[in-house]
């Protein structure tokens, strides 16, 4: 492989997740294996993309899709290329393919096609790379990871007024946990367990009922709490601290994300 300074490779919340960046690229790769689910998009440029001896011309705005110990090369054409790719620990992806299809597959299942054109993929992925890059939270990048593998894997079907009323006593339990204690950063697995249910029906059936993930059900029910506590006169980072954000960047990165305006400018209104 090329060696090339604009390529970075990062760590998340999620100790079987790595990510890898390049930024107006010239790296060159020779054909090799990975050991991991790779799966990631192309954000500028164009690439030559081998898999399986098969060979692919790929496009900004492509996601590509490649399983353990396929053995690829990417490379771009004359100018230099963008992209963002992750590696996900294939024991992690097995496991949840488990518990989205309810069965007892003994390794995983593999993605059926090298890549995809489609933008709504390419925009689904990259929600799930923001989460895992900006989020320190386990249980939101988790959530979302689980919700873009499901995808990848399922196609989806809306549930009927039944269906959802069937399923409400088990995620019940879960949001009255998650208001009871605001605070607290519960793991996805943990959740799960309260509600007798894996991690992706958890999920699917928590955002049928309530909109939202559980996630972000407690950041919403953390932000309408902020509010009167920012009424109140108490300070930023008290708020941010005695609600369980990570840090006070954090807090204000979801205030604004829901307010459109910051935690200090909102206090002002009333103080």
């Amino acid at each position: 492989m090329k060696k090339d300074n604009t390529v970075s490779l990062n760590t998340c919340s999620l100790p079987f997740v790595e990510i890898r960046t390049a930024v107006d690229s010239a790296a060159c790769y020779h054909a090799h294996s990975h050991d991991e689910f790779s799966f990631g998009v192309i954000d500028k440029g164009a690439a030559k993309y081998m898999n399986h001896h098969a060979m692919h011309r790929i496009h900004a705005m492509n996601t590509v899709m490649i399983n353990p110990g396929d053995v690829h090369s990417c490379n771009p054409y004359s100018e230099e290329w963008s992209y963002r790719m992750l590696f996900v620990d294939a024991e992690w992806i097995g496991e949840m393919q488990r518990e989205i299809f309810d069965s007892s597959l003994v390794d995983y299942q593999c993605f059926s096609t090298a890549y995809e054109t489609g933008r709504k993929r390419y925009a689904e992925f990259s929600g799930l790379y923001a989460a895992l890059m900006q989020d320190s939270s386990a249980l939101a990048c988790e959530s979302a990871l689980v919700e873009f593998v499901a995808k990848c894997f399922t196609q989806e079907s809306s549930e009927d007024a039944a269906s959802r009323k069937m399923a409400a006593h088990h995620v019940q339990r879960v949001r009255e946990k998650l208001l009871d204690q605001l605070s607290e950063n519960h793991s996805l697995q943990e959740l799960a367990t309260e509600a007798g249910l894996s991690r992706y029906h958890l999920i699917r059936k928590f955002k049928a009922i309530y909109g939202l993930t559980p996630h972000a059900l407690q950041i919403d029910e953390r932000i309408k709490r902020a509010k009167e506590l920012l009424k109140q006169g108490q300070a930023i980072a008290d708020a941010s601290s005695q609600l369980g954000f990570a840090d006070q960047a954090h807090f204000q990165r979801n205030f604004k994300k829901r307010l459109a305006i910051t935690p200090k400018q909102y206090q002002s209104f009333f103080l």
